[in-house]
């Protein structure tokens, strides 16, 4: 990733404003053309995988398509020790973009349906079932994105981890936020694809928690990133190349 920071951030919030208004602008689609919540829910995933895939191939490139303020962090820290990957700066410059971005994503969504702009969600999202499967879902998440980068296979992401979170929208319990940024700005849409407030830090808490467990894993399975050959060179790349997204 050569481009300047400010192009980085911005990569950062558009990607991340695009990835919540399809995730929030599907649920409102799905509910208004079914009653059928399995129906609402497929038509939600599947937008979503598309949308998530398109978007890593995008951006990826730009700014690493992380999206996810747990991605940012983690590669920040797995790079630190050796002078490599992103810096404070470029993580004080990411999080808040994503955050700014998936904001905005849905308030664009409400809009182009409809709703109001701004509305807290009522969905309450705080059993304990519920952030077990956000601790799974982000674990995986990380496992996956960061088992790709050591086994030089990060050029895969856009469907790998498309293809991961549209799983993970029906194998846990919570339907795979897998994203801090993601489930702040679901809070400010009181649709399907919602999170109350109140649900927000809890589900912000087993992101982390997962995040961690994923990054151990990751690390327990495949061992250290090793050096790329030189013959590798075009096919391998780090943790700084490593697209990852938020789901819903």
């Amino acid at each position: 990733m050569t481009a300047p920071l400010r192009r980085r951030a911005l990569a950062e919030a558009v990607g991340s404003a695009a990835l919540v208004a399809v995730v929030v602008g599907s649920g409102i689609q799905a509910t208004q053309l079914s009653r059928d919540v399995g129906v609402q829910l497929l038509a939600n995933s599947l937008a979503t995988v598309f949308g998530l895939g398109v978007l890593i191939a995008l951006f990826g490139p730009v700014s690493g398509a992380h999206f996810n303020p747990v991605v940012t962090l983690l590669a920040w820290f797995t790079g630190r020790r050796a002078g490599e990957g992103l810096t404070a700066r470029d993580v004080a410059a990411y999080v808040p973009a994503q955050i700014a971005g998936a904001t905005a994503g849905a308030v664009l969504a409400d809009a182009m349906f409809g709703e109001p702009l701004v509305r807290w969600s009522t969905h309450d999202r705080s059993a304990v079932h519920l952030l077990l499967g956000e601790v799974v879902a982000t674990a995986g998440l990380v496992f996956l994105i960061f088992g790709l980068a050591r086994v030089g296979r990060a050029h895969t992401a856009p469907v790998a981890v498309a293809s991961y979170i549209g799983a993970a929208y029906w194998f846990t319990s919570s339907t795979s936020f897998a994203n801090p940024a993601v489930t702040i700005g679901r809070a400010f849409t009181d649709t399907f694809a919602g999170i109350a407030p109140g649900s927000v830090a809890p589900f912000i808490t087993a992101q982390a928690l997962g995040a961690v467990l994923g990054l151990a894993l990751a690390a327990g399975v495949f061992g250290r990133r090793p050096a790329p050959a030189q013959s590798d060179a075009v096919a391998v790349h780090d943790e700084r190349e490593v697209a990852a997204p938020a789901l819903p």
